[in-house]
């Protein structure tokens, strides 16, 4: 437990949430609903074909969260339509962000990587670009592009790190370490481009303490945004073959809102959570089941924040 002077309950977040949450960001910029549009570019990554390693990362499996209109095989405008059209009737979004989710979006030429995000701005409804990717897929080049495009859209660069440990990293076949994160970060940083950080939290050879430790490493690298997930083991995976072979713990549900509360309390209070939990459809998960909605883990995350008079920050020590 701990105390801090800094700010009086709830927090300083929109609407009394005790989180600061990108969803409130995007409203308060843009002026109305604004929602994310998943595209396949077809990109792969560099620890699958042989460029740092094969096999991918142990954990995963991309079909898992692709939605149904991002389809490979269609070029990126035709997705994005398809997005907007989906949206726009499921929850009225009326502007949009295209997210290059699947796999890494930076890895390639830039000249052939520019087409593919200028088609995705094409559309007069989008107002920026998500680009999911790897801190070794980048350099100066691609960066001084984003910077540039920065000055007219919402551009962000989403480098996936998973955990702060190289014992992990290496584990988890990323290949690459903490440090190659920490050079993009730096290299991207201040430049007018929206950083983001990818976390999984639940490996079960680090320790409570390793994980909430993470809060405050990051807390320091300047990131705008931030999603967590918990392990979750997919099916048609290596992670999965070795929890078939050697089961190893996996989270449940009320440990797991326990220890996002207790991170949340560490986290930098500036950074914007864009997720909280994972989430992989229940045809495709191995592990944990915790036969609970989107929507159920979210409020229980926020009661449990509200029952312990706590929010976002209250520990942290900038």
């Amino acid at each position: 437990m701990c105390s801090s002077p800094r700010q009086s309950l709830p927090g300083p977040f929109p609407g009394g949430c005790r989180y600061n949450s990108y969803g409130a960001f995007l409203k308060e910029k843009f002026g109305c609903r604004v929602s994310k549009i998943v595209v396949d570019a077809g990109f792969s990554c560099p620890n699958r074909d042989g460029t740092v390693g094969v096999g991918g990362c142990t954990y995963c499996n991309n079909n898992a969260f692709r939605p149904a209109t991002a389809r490979r095989l269609d070029p990126v405008p035709r997705q994005v339509e398809n997005g907007i059209a989906c949206l726009k009737r499921r929850y009225r979004a009326q502007k949009f962000i295209v997210y290059f989710q699947p796999f890494s979006n930076t890895f390639g030429p830039l000249e052939q990587l520019i087409p593919l995000y200028e088609g995705a701005l094409a559309h007069p409804d989008v107002v920026g670009i998500a680009v999911g990717t790897r801190p070794d897929c980048v350099d100066e080049a691609k960066i001084a592009w984003f910077e540039n495009l920065a000055r007219t859209h919402l551009v962000t660069l989403e480098y996936g790190l998973e955990s702060i440990y190289d014992k992990t990293l290496a584990l988890i076949n990323r290949g690459h370490d903490y440090a190659c994160w920490r050079r993009a970060t730096e290299m991207t940083r201040g430049r007018g481009i929206y950083l983001c950080a990818h976390l999984i939290l639940g490996f079960p050879w680090e320790s409570r303490d390793e994980m909430l430790a993470t809060a405050g490493a990051i807390s320091h690298a300047g990131l705008d945004f931030l999603k967590l997930h918990h392990l979750q083991v997919v099916h048609e995976t290596a992670l999965a073959r070795q929890y078939s072979s050697h089961p190893f713990t996996l989270l449940g549900y009320g440990e797991y809102v326990d220890l996002v509360v207790a991170f949340l309390e560490l986290l930098d209070p500036a950074i914007r959570l864009e997720r909280l939990f994972g989430f992989v459809p229940e045809e495709h998960l191995v592990g944990p089941h915790w036969n609970k909605t989107k929507a159920e883990i979210r409020r229980g995350i926020e009661r449990a924040l509200a029952a312990r008079a706590t929010w976002q920050g209250r520990c942290f020590r900038g």
